[in-house]
Formats: C-alpha cells, structure tokens, sequence
C-alpha cells in the first residue's frame, strides 16, 4: 500500500525529471465562484498531463534488467502518453494500447513519443486481455494506469507540492477537487494531503453519467458505470474506481462532485481567458465545479486541472460557447 514513505521516495526520483506545477488565480474566477478560487494546472506537466508523475515513478522503481525489455500500458491518452515519453527517456521500448476514439491528439502525440500504439475498439474488445497477451508474449512490464502503489505514490506528488505551496500561501485548510477516473491521482493527493496538511479535504469531481466514484463512496461499495463512452471527457472514463484505490478513496475523501459537459465546457473557456491555459475536458472537471457549484463548497477552494491534450475542433467550441 502506497504511503507517505512511498511518495517521499517517489519525488526523490522524479527530481529533476517532472516540472513543479504552479498554483494560479484570478480574481474574475473568485468573483464567478463567490470563493477563493486556486488552480493547479497540471496541464502544463510534461506530456500535458500529471500521469507523467506515474509513469516515471513506476519506471524508474523497476530493476535494470526488468526495465530494459520494455513496458505496456493501456490508455485513453493521458496514460499512455506518460508512459511513452517517460520510456523513451530511459531508453526503453513501450506499447501502448489504446481505445480508437481516443482524441486524435492523443493517439498522435503518444507514437511521437516512440511508442508503438496497438488501437483496440472499447465497446466490442477487452484491454485487459489484449494487454495481458502482449505482456507475456514479448515479456513487457505492465503499467498500471491508478491500481499501482507506484504510479499512486507518483501522482501523489502533485499534492505534496499542493501542501508546501499553501502553506506559503498562509493557507491551512479548504478544499482541493480532483477529477477523477480509477482514482490514481485522487487516492495519491489524499494520502498527501492527510500527512502534510491534514486541514484540507480531497474531493472527486466527475461528469454526469459517470459519476461511479461519487456513488461509490456514499453507497461504501464500488458502484460501475452503465455506460463506457458518450462523454466529452475521455480522459476519466474508466468503468469503476480500482481495488486498489477506493479503499483509500472511502476513508480519505469527502463527498463527490457531479458537474454537466456545459459546466466544463464553460470552465475550459474561463481557464484560457481568465488564466491562459489550455485545459481538456476530463481535466477541467474540477474547475468547474469550483465555478458552478459553489453550494457544496467552503470558502476556499484548490481544482487540479490534470490535463490539457484537447483537439482543436473541441477546444474551439468551448470559446465559442462561452465567450467573454
């Protein structure tokens, strides 16, 4: 099980290698929120997303010999771009299997990475089996995309710079929202959180119709999603929180956040105009609802916003439907 000693060893190995990510305000978006409103923008991590924390923890932790034949992920994006280029750092082969409606951007950028991409269809093929086979037919090592202490004590240390960073801020307690899949960045902030600033709460935040986490905690069992695509946010689609990750989810987390595809979209425009950044749909979950849903929130507020691989055509409906 990942802890805090994990996580401190994780961001001894990713010194160097992983950008520290700024916390960024507005005061249109305090105004908007009726609250102080922070942003992380892990959008601007290598790779455009935080799973680059997870990747080169998982990577770098593993033996020479095991390293050197080669890994496998399976990921809409965000993973598997993380996995490639944290690969290609060490020199390594990667496949990535991925779902083919991923966004193009995301296919693309992952195979400039290096990595070979296998495109699987989400809705009649099983990832599981493909990458099993793949696995053990060319002796890879599988990287888990959230039910892996290693990648968990990675992402993790996005929240232990969120800790040092209110605390230079003054900051000692509030909310942080987190958009969540599996729950690899979610459970690793929480576990953060709870040994180096124990005042703030950890939130999920998810898009309706697929709000598995937010069920599953008030329910206390893991609750699947009826359905495994329709949404705009592809990068936190996966079906149920992991085994590994809700158990720390249940005793770490407050209740979920449900926000609608308008929310987010509006929440993207707000990010390029108010901050000028670029965030993805599934990234900007927690941003919006920050923004929009202010009746469930303290007086201060800390949204990660995880990723920013977002294809043109999309991003520009977002501005359009929400100019200044």
């Amino acid at each position: 099980m990942t802890d805090i000693a994990m996580i401190e060893a994780a961001q001894a190995r990713l010194d160097g290698h992983v950008r520290v990510t700024p916390l960024l305000s507005s005061p249109f978006l305090d105004e908007i929120a009726g609250r102080r409103v922070f942003v992380k923008p892990e959008c601007l991590q290598h790779t455009g997303s935080f799973k680059f924390r997870g990747a080169w923890s998982a990577i770098s932790a593993l033996s020479p010999e095991v390293r050197a034949r080669g890994v496998i992920a399976f990921s809409s994006g965000n993973h598997a771009q993380g996995v490639a280029l944290a690969a290609k750092l060490h020199g390594i082969a990667s496949v990535i299997v991925m779902p083919s409606d991923a966004p193009r951007i995301k296919i693309e950028n992952t195979r400039a990475y290096g990595a070979e991409v296998v495109l699987y269809d989400r809705q009649t093929e099983n990832r599981d089996e493909i990458g099993a086979t793949l696995s053990r037919e060319r002796g890879l090592t599988l990287i888990k995309p959230f039910d892996e202490p290693l990648v968990i004590a990675g992402q993790a240390t996005s929240g232990l710079e969120i800790a040092a960073q209110a605390k230079e801020l003054g900051l000692d307690k509030g909310e942080v929202l987190v958009p969540v899949s599996g729950g690899g960045l979610l459970s690793g902030v929480a576990l953060a959180l709870q040994a180096r600033a124990p005042g703030f709460v950890v939130r999920p935040c998810e898009p309706e119709g697929f709000d598995d986490v937010a069920r599953s905690l008030a329910s206390g069992k893991i609750e699947r999603n009826a359905a495994l695509s329709g949404s705009i946010c592809d990068a936190i689609l996966a079906p149920q929180p992991g085994d590994v990750t809700f158990p720390i989810l249940s005793k770490l987390c407050g209740p979920g956040l449900v926000v609608s595809e308008d929310e987010v979209l509006h929440a993207m425009a707000l990010a390029f105009n108010r901050l000028k950044i670029v965030v993805e749909p599934g990234g900007a979950v927690g941003l919006a609802a920050a923004l929009f849903h202010g009746d469930q929130l303290g007086d201060t507020v800390i949204a990660i916003c995880s990723g920013g691989n977002v294809d043109a055509d999309l991003f520009k409906q977002a501005l359009d439907l929400h100019p200044i």
